[in-house]
């Protein structure tokens, strides 16, 4: 028999052709299991479009706390569900778990690169993170007491007069404190417009990072080799990092010009650019510093509260516990800072908000410099590493009954966020919110104080139950497991009923409220620079 040779090498060369298309998406022996890959795809169809981490958590019961997923051609997703196998991978070995995934067009083209949220390892991520560490230590930040007081009478007091609209106001909090601390300018309203242009740009931003046309050059990096004009998304992540990039420069050119003629607060721009006067760099990079530290502030901790307010409506047996606690031990005084070593169930309160409804569902994946060996599994170079911080924190194996919002669990724990999250025995590790490794939350200290003023005082000056239902007559209770999508989660909006707990603690709402005005003047920014902050400037 007579072979055409050519014929015979093109059918050769076709078949190793499909052979190497029909091995994309497999999972090779000594990867940590995970549930069973298509060929081209991986996992990538098993992927939901929504609630990703019920998802995950569904396979954690399958394949247990670490496990792999296989995305496209470009991407290992190992994720983790168990606290040991955290505490192993990204704190004991911080230094090979350091880095972030390479994101095309979620990083590289949207934002410039700029932000320190899912900036590679390297001198920029260094630079940033350490000017992070700086403005938010915890002196540093016990030192803006006097914004953080000032704003959560403010809240309580919105609430007070208005409290069907409790979602506004814990937004508007947590966005004026924000604001304060990193531009020196207040929020004065929740429809104030520059709140209003910075939650649009906050959405279309997240939106952009997790869109299909974003992630798509990052499962299958071939597609990096288009013209930028041919591949989705592009356009759209350019046009808006030139908005966001304006609205950044603009808030940090106003704290120049405030510099300049004298009036502008102590905040953390005033800090950056002090760096930047010995360092050098240019502005739209210390613009976006500025405006991380806005990004993190904003949701985090408005969501946790409004977390909060919905155990509450669903475990009335916890608020009266604490409100007990809180009678006991402070009388119809306010808290304050001082009381967290002496209201344990408050603060467990606290504590199990962070681990009932983590804000962050899945923190934001970490990646490997080398292959790194796990319990005989192989953990490749650049594979992401992903805690869902939803399992974790609702693992059956760490949490008795984790679904029930139960204080009681954090009884003899006075640790704080950072403390625990040092802690080298991982069993007192209160929860996983806040991340873990070299990269976790720079803004835990910050967290730490504002949910601890804002729940207390809740507390001490309402009483939250359900809302009713008109038609039926019955109680409106919302669905826990119902979150929003994108990087910061937050329960769904649902209705709730505040109550004064007393004529007396309505009064006093108040009167703390009209006390705190008179720092304010006319237009409801500061009049002076407090005491506390002098140092500052």
């Amino acid at each position: 028999m007579v072979y055409n040779v050519p014929i015979v090498l093109a059918l050769v060369g076709f078949a190793a052709i499909l052979y190497r298309i029909s091995r994309i998406g497999r999972r090779p022996k000594d990867y940590p299991p995970g549930p069973p890959t298509n060929a081209v795809f991986g996992n990538l169809l098993q992927m939901p479009t929504k609630d990703v981490h019920l998802q995950l958590e569904k396979w954690f019961r399958i394949y247990g706390p670490i496990y792999s997923l296989m995305i496209g051609s470009g991407k290992v997703m190992i994720i983790l569900s168990g606290n040991t196998e955290v505490k192993e991978l990204l704190d004991k070995r911080a230094s090979a778990t350091n880095d972030r995934s390479d994101r095309y067009i979620g990083h590289e083209i949207l934002s410039y690169g700029e932000r320190i949220l899912l900036q590679p390892y390297g001198k920029v991520w260094q630079k940033q993170r350490k000017m992070y560490h700086k403005l938010l230590s915890i002196s540093l930040t016990q030192s803006y007491m006097p914004y953080i007081e000032l704003e959560n009478k403010k809240m309580n007091y919105d609430i007070l007069m208005n409290p069907d609209h409790f979602l506004r106001h814990t937004k508007r909090y947590t966005n004026s404190l924000t604001m304060m601390m990193t531009y020196g300018r207040r929020t004065p309203q929740y429809d104030d417009p520059e709140m209003r242009e910075y939650l649009e740009i906050l959405e279309k931003t997240t939106s952009i990072i997790q869109s299909s046309a974003a992630n798509l050059p990052d499962a299958y990096p071939i597609f990096r080799k288009l013209p930028k004009w041919l591949l989705p998304g592009v356009k759209t992540a350019v046009e808006h990092t030139k908005r966001e990039e304006a609205f950044y420069l603009r808030l940090w050119n106003e704290v120049k010009e405030r510099l300049a003629d004298g009036t502008q607060k102590p905040c953390f721009t005033v800090q950056i650019l002090r760096e930047q006067a010995k360092e050098g760099f240019n502005d739209r990079f210390g613009a976006y510093i500025s405006g991380g530290s806005l990004e993190a502030g904003t949701d985090t901790t408005s969501n946790t509260i409004l977390a909060f307010i919905q155990a509450m409506v669903l475990f009335p047996d916890v608020q009266e516990k604490a409100q007990e606690e809180l009678d006991r031990v402070l009388g119809d005084r306010v808290p304050s800072m001082s009381d967290w070593e002496h209201l344990p169930y408050v603060r467990g309160c606290i504590k199990e908000t962070l681990r009932w409804s983590p804000t962050t569902t899945l923190i934001v994946p970490h990646a490997t410099f080398n292959d790194e060996m796990y319990h005989g599994y192989r953990i490749p170079k650049s594979a992401e590493i992903v805690v869902n911080a939803w399992a974790v924190n609702n693992n059956p194996n760490i949490y008795e009954d984790p679904r029930r919002f139960n204080p009681a669990r954090f009884q003899n724990d006075a640790q704080s966020s950072f403390e625990a999250s040092q802690n080298p025995d991982v069993s007192k590790r209160d929860h996983f919110t806040f991340g873990a490794g070299r990269r976790i939350c720079a803004g835990i200290h910050l967290a730490d104080l504002t949910l601890f003023l804002g729940i207390s005082r809740l507390l001490w000056g309402f009483r939250t139950t359900p809302a009713t239902n008109k038609a039926t007559g019955q109680p409106i209770l919302p669905d826990p497991l119902l979150r929003s999508p994108g990087l910061v989660s937050m329960p769904v909006p649902f209705p709730a009923r505040f109550e004064p707990r007393s004529p007396e603690k309505a009064e006093k709402i108040k009167r703390l409220w009209n006390e705190a005005r008179q720092l304010l003047d006319d237009e409801m920014q500061w009049k002076v620079i407090p005491e506390e902050l002098k140092f500052y400037l």
